[in-house]
C-alpha cells in the first residue's frame, strides 16, 4: 500500500466513514486477512468502493493494484486519523441505566479511550463504587483539577444543558450527548448528539413504508384473463 502524508482539510463526510472502515479492518484482521481490495473493504462498510478509495485518497492511502490495501498498514493509519492512538480521558455525566452501560463497556479501551470519572447530582448514587470509580458531582471533579478530554452526559433532558456548561467550564472541548435535546456549546467545544428515540423513529419511518408496500403489492387485483380469440 501506497501511503503519502494525509492532506489537511478532510471532509466531516470522510471522517464519518473512518470509523466503519477501521470496524470492518479489525474484523477482517480478526480472521487472519492480511490484504484486502478496496471492493472487499467498502462492501463490508457498507459504502461504494469508489467513495471508499476516494475517503482514503484524502488520508494519503493508495491501495497497490492486484494487491489491494495491507490490513494492519491501513488499520495503523486511520486510527491515527481518528488521534486513536493516544489514551484519551473520558467522564460520564449521569448514572441511570445508560450512563452504567456505557461505564461497564469494554469495548472503549481498546480504542483509546479511558473511563476516569463518573458524575452525577442524585445524592443518593454519589459515593458509589461503580465500575471500579466513585461516583462524585460535578463540582468535586472541578476541584479535583482531574484532566478531562471527552464528557459524555447521559442526564435527562432538562439538565443536559447544565452538565454541558459545566463541562464547558472545566475545559472539556469534547461533549457526546445522549440526553434526548440539544445543547449549545461555544465555538471550539465540538458536541455529537446521538438521540436513540430519533433512530428508533427513523426505523419506525421505513418499516411503515415496506408495511404499506407490502400492502399495495397485496391488495392489487390480478390482470383479467382475456378471452380472445376463444370459439
Amino acid at each position: 500500500m501506497i501511503s503519502e502524508p494525509a492532506p489537511r482539510g478532510v471532509p466531516e463526510a470522510t471522517v464519518g466513514r473512518l470509523p466503519g472502515y477501521l470496524r470492518a479492518l479489525g474484523q477482517f484482521g480478526e480472521r487472519g486477512v492480511t490484504s484486502i481490495s478496496s471492493e472487499e473493504l467498502a462492501d463490508a462498510a457498507g459504502v461504494r468502493s469508489a467513495q471508499l478509495r476516494k475517503d482514503l485518497s484524502r488520508l494519503g492511502s493508495y491501495g497497490v493494484r492486484g494487491v489491494g490495501y495491507d490490513v494492519g498498514q491501513l488499520s495503523a493509519q486511520i486510527s491515527r486519523e481518528l488521534g486513536l492512538t493516544q489514551d484519551w480521558p473520558v467522564v460520564i455525566v449521569g448514572l441511570g441505566h445508560l450512563g452504567r452501560a456505557l461505564a461497564g463497556y469494554r469495548g472503549f479501551t481498546s480504542r483509546g479511550f479511558r473511563i476516569v470519572a463518573l458524575a452525577d447530582q442524585d445524592e443518593s448514587v454519589v459515593g458509589e463504587q461503580v465500575e471500579g470509580l466513585t461516583v462524585r458531582t460535578l463540582s468535586d471533579l472541578v476541584a479535583s483539577g482531574e484532566s478531562i478530554a471527552i464528557g459524555v452526559i447521559t442526564t435527562p433532558a432538562e439538565a443536559a444543558q447544565a452538565v454541558a456548561d459545566e463541562l464547558v467550564a472545566m475545559g472539556v472541548r469534547s461533549v457526546l450527548n445522549f440526553a434526548p435535546c440539544l445543547v449549545t456549546v461555544p465555538e471550539g467545544v465540538d458536541v455529537r448528539h446521538v438521540d436513540l428515540a430519533t433512530e428508533l423513529q427513523i426505523l419506525a419511518f421505513h418499516e411503515q413504508r415496506r408495511a404499506l408496500a407490502d400492502q399495495v403489492v397485496t391488495d392489487t387485483p390480478a390482470p383479467a384473463r382475456t378471452t380472445e380469440g376463444v370459439g
